[in-house]
């Protein structure tokens, strides 16, 4: 079932923690029976849509579901629709940043050759040129995208590929990998260093903007591990063992707040004393912090490994 409860809402004082603690096979399981042939589907439009808590654009953001996202309808109020993304999280989405699907079309990426933009974000185009004109849209990392065809000759650097909305578009090679497996922890730590600097982004869940949880999400995700979107969800989540500081090892789930029930902040253990994660303290973004260091010395309480 869905879980989607704010993140000032701890595992003690809301049953959904209890409910919201399974494992990324289950996890993924449970996603696949909600697009049953009954199911009412959306595919994402745009290149990073919201999730508000409410159907109004003046309510607060609790996630994000990126360009070519599959998404799962659970209530309409035009213009808006309650939707379930991949990791199980519920929030409100503007129609026109969406497209109905029909009960006999596929989910959008679900099949064929699917390419994954592995660029920190990358440009789609309407031909073979990136002078001709401007970009048709800029997606994020992780979009998927369906391959059409790939270019030959003077355009062997270019790849076509259908867009959700059925129209086709030029991307280049080196944005995408059709070659998509999981990482390993040290690569994981790699990958998490290349978004060093982007910017902290609350309810954020691309690289155009993380927030802290987001940020750890995709680089577990990363391993090939779906985990909960919350912070706190995550250290209370049964893919994890508990672990104590002097144990940490590189990969390791980080936990800050004022105790361990009220956790307000994550990130990932990277060695030698030190862990990333994106913070709006000091400077806004993803950055790399001294554990030893205040505030996260005296704010540490839990530690978590990714089982």
């Amino acid at each position: 079932m869905p879980y989607n409860v704010p993140r000032a809402v701890t595992a003690k004082s809301h049953p959904v923690r209890a409910i919201a603690k399974y494992g990324a096979v289950l996890a993924l399981l449970c996603y696949c029976l909600t697009f049953a042939a009954d199911s009412v589907r959306l595919v994402v439009t745009v290149p990073v849509a919201n999730l508000y808590s409410a159907a109004a654009a003046d309510s607060d953001v609790v996630s994000q579901a990126i360009y070519g996202s599959n998404v799962v309808l659970l209530e309409e109020k035009p213009p808006w629709a309650k939707v379930q993304t991949s990791d199980h999280y519920s929030g409100w989405l503007s129609l026109d940043e969406a497209r109905r699907l029909s009960n006999s079309e596929p989910a959008y990426a679900g099949s064929g050759e699917v390419l994954q933009v592995t660029s920190l974000s990358a440009n789609l185009y309407r031909e073979t040129d990136v002078t001709a004109h401007r970009p048709l849209l800029t997606v994020p990392y992780e979009t998927q995208l369906e391959l059409l065809a790939k270019g030959k000759g003077d355009d062997d650097r270019w790849l076509q590929v259908r867009l959700p909305d059925g129209q086709s578009a030029w991307i280049q090679r080196g944005d995408v990998d059709a070659n998509i497996h999981p990482v390993t922890i040290n690569e994981s730590i790699q990958l998490a260093k290349r978004f060093m600097g982007v910017t902290y982004t609350w309810g954020g869940r691309s690289s155009f903007g993380f927030d802290c949880s987001g940020f750890t999400q995709m680089l577990v995700r990363s391993r090939g591990i779906n985990m909960p979107r919350d912070a706190d969800l995550q250290a209370a989540w049964d893919g994890v063992i508990t672990i104590e500081r002097k144990h940490l090892r590189a990969g390791d789930l980080l936990f800050f707040g004022s105790s361990p029930e009220h956790i307000a902040h994550t990130g990932m253990f990277i060695g030698h004393g030190q862990f990333i994660h994106d913070t709006t303290n000091g400077h806004p973004g993803v950055q790399i912090s001294r554990l030893n260091d205040q505030p996260w010395s005296r704010l540490l309480v839990a530690c978590r490994r990714v089982k």
